[in-house]
């Protein structure tokens, strides 16, 4: 017969309730499993404690939490072997509801150990009741002499404390689920939970006596215990079917604040949406969250990975944990680290970093512009891809003293920024190696097929032109404007360099039957073929060693009108159509041009008194423009059918 030793009411004091209600109301019934399971690991590392301390010299045996399923009688059940309790201890740490055993306990065993105890979860036991329409707990201390003790409560504020027939240290938590909860009952469903929840928590989790968490966390692991492919293997666990990531950071800190984690840098492909955190948030490695946006910057939500911190406040409304002091220190330090990983790369393995940098130039171009302890951490290690042909790597000879004097030795070779015939360069090179053509002028590309022509026309006559031609970098130009006030961005089409132009050339010699100059007449015949009021007509001689290489007309659009137009389409969600107004440069050192003008001037008559030559010349000069407008991109349907209808006569003309 059970003797009863007590019955009565749970207390609810009203300055405990509080917390409750802004912290502790949960959204998903599930939680509560992590919630009993966090509890079981707290007694265990609590036995632990108290063993270290010398209060107790018993047995500890091997740490487990043991979960059981019965169907028929509906119930699931939560053991550990941990520290148990008295029915003092019930009545203080069950009964009275909101009273955080964890704390007190902390405090008081400090001193005598380093075990974790989960703490921010001690309140987790009642989350039990959201699935549960019964819930017993059979217990019994470590201490010696202790009596095991039953409680009970069917989720009103009523309770009845008996004995228990329990005989080994620890605690049983049992759950009588209700109708509605039964999925609790099926074994697939608590393997899926704890694996979600509690895969890394540091004790064995055994169901149907199997174990069924992976137990080791990477990230509480020393960085120098850890291999290349233990990394790899974890975050292959944790997202599978992805590509390998390029690098990884490995977090580890414990002042001023508590974070550990490892950090990976993906690939990323051109769909990514760079404000969607995947950084798995855990405390003390209890799964929290499938994100973490508030306590890592911005700029790193594409990073994936695992931060586990245990002074990271929980189950806090998101605007609380962006003004807490704590979480913006741990962010700061955080994109620090990275800096610091980024900055070893670049230092010490630079092809590596090269070959990342598609990838990693996402994160250090929007880190700059949105962080400026960050942005000054990486600026020097900010690189661009260029035309610039390095030099063959030398070794530096170097002084070396020896018993027989001074004599020079090869040193290592300077690390090469070409990798795989590319070659990328910081803002400052290139800003060194050109200040004698043009200081404090930048010629970049965004477009490297669409601009391969005007590349190639700033090639040819030794100008370096850089490629900034991610996503981002239409926003990042404008950035280092604003950071480098003095240095002036141009677009390899938006205009040409003096450089690029044969002043020399005789386009000023006037033809004695027109009275107009070559220039002239060349430009007169373009306005007339084409016959469009908005298009601006220029004629120049393009400096060129082969004259037939060089285009034959180029189409520019002005930076600051192009830029306008840009930022207009942004913020309408469109797609900028090409300007109607922009500049169609006319190359009068070209054999085409040169020929096409003096075809038109050809005096062969047709039967109604025009120029034989006239419908073909206007037929070329549509098609020269054509050609320019093709390397821009600049065709819209309509304007691709009347390219290829244009093109099939002028085939046709000249094959007669």
């Amino acid at each position: 017969m059970t003797t009863i030793l007590e019955q009565g009411n749970i207390s609810i004091h009203t300055e405990n309730i509080f917390p409750i209600i802004k912290k502790w109301l949960y959204s998903d019934h599930e939680i509560f499993l992590r919630e009993l399971i966090s509890n079981a690991v707290d007694a265990i590392q609590k036995l632990r404690m108290v063993s270290h301390s010398g209060e107790y010299s018993g047995d500890l045996g091997d740490p487990l939490i043991e979960i059981k399923i019965d169907k028929d009688a509906k119930t699931l059940s939560v053991s550990d072997n941990g520290i148990g309790m008295t029915a003092d201890e019930v009545k203080k740490y069950i009964n009275q509801v909101a009273f955080s055993s964890a704390e007190e306990f902390v405090e008081k065993y400090k001193a005598s150990s380093d075990q974790q105890i989960i703490g921010h979860f001690g309140l987790g036991f009642y989350s039990s009741f959201m699935v549960a329409k019964h819930v017993r707990i059979d217990t019994l201390s470590y201490k010696d002499g202790a009596q095991p003790v039953r409680w009970d409560c069917d989720g009103s504020t009523e309770f009845q404390l008996s004995e228990s027939d329990r005989t080994t240290r620890g605690t049983t938590i049992t759950l009588t689920l209700q109708d509605e909860e039964e999925e609790y009952l099926e074994t697939a469903r608590i393997q899926q939970l704890v694996r979600k929840y509690c895969d890394f928590m540091p004790v064995p989790i055994y169901l149907d006596g199997e174990q069924i968490n992976r137990q080791k966390a990477p990230w509480k692991e020393s960085p120098s215990s850890l291999t290349k492919d233990d990394y790899l293997e974890f975050y292959r666990y944790l997202y599978p079917f992805q590509e390998d990531p390029l690098l990884w950071v490995h977090l580890n800190t414990d002042y001023p604040f508590v974070v550990n984690g490892i950090l990976y840098f993906p690939k990323l492909r051109p769909d990514v949406d760079v404000t969607k955190g995947q950084i798995k948030l855990f405390c003390n490695q209890v799964f929290v969250s499938d994100n973490c946006e508030e306590v890592i910057p911005r700029f790193l939500m594409p990073l994936r990975g695992v931060i586990d911190s245990s002074d990271i406040p929980l189950n806090v409304s998101r605007s609380f944990l962006q003004n807490d002091r704590t979480v913006r220190r741990i962010a700061d330090y955080i994109a620090k680290k990275v800096g610091d990983r980024l900055k070893e790369l670049y230092r010490d393995d630079r092809e590596a970093y090269i070959r990342s940098w598609q990838d990693l130039g996402t994160f250090v171009k929007f880190g700059s512009m949105n962080d400026d302890k960050f942005k000054k951490q990486v600026e020097d290690i900010l690189i661009f891809r260029t035309t610039y042909q390095e030099p063959p790597a030398e070794k530096p000879a170097v002084e070396v003293q020896t018993a027989e004097g001074d004599v020079w030795e090869s040193g290592a070779a300077a690390p090469s920024n070409t990798v795989d015939g590319k070659t990328y360069t910081t803002l400052k090179d290139y800003l060194e190696r050109v200040k004698e053509r043009h200081e404090n002028r930048v010629f970049y590309c965004n477009d490297e097929s669409g601009q391969a022509t005007y590349v190639e026309l700033h090639k040819s006559q030794g100008l370096e032109v850089l490629f900034l031609d991610s996503f981002i970098d239409s926003h990042f130009v404008s950035f280092l404007e604003r950071e480098y006030p003095e240095v002036r961005f141009s677009r390899v089409d938006s205009e040409l360099d003096d450089t690029l132009i044969d002043k020399d050339q005789a386009n000023d010699i006037i033809d004695p039957t027109t009275n107009k100059t070559r220039s002239e007449q060349i430009k007169e015949l373009f306005e007339k073929a084409l016959n469009k009021p908005k298009l601006t007509i220029r004629t120049e001689a393009l400096k060129s060693d082969n004259a037939e290489a060089a285009p034959p007309a180029m189409v520019l659009l002005p930076e600051s009108l192009r830029r306008l137009q840009e930022m207009t389409a942004l913020l309408q969600q469109q797609e900028m159509a090409f300007p109607e107004e922009h500049i169609l440069l006319v190359n009068t050192a070209h054999p085409l041009v040169q020929n096409l003008l003096s075809r038109s001037q050809g005096t062969i008559l047709q039967p109604d008194g025009s120029a034989a030559s006239d419908d073909l010349s206007t037929l070329l000069c549509q098609h020269i423009y054509d050609l320019a407008l093709m390397s821009q991109k600049g065709f819209d349907a309509e304007g691709m059918k009347a390219f290829v209808e244009r093109s099939n006569q002028v085939l046709t003309r000249l094959t007669r």
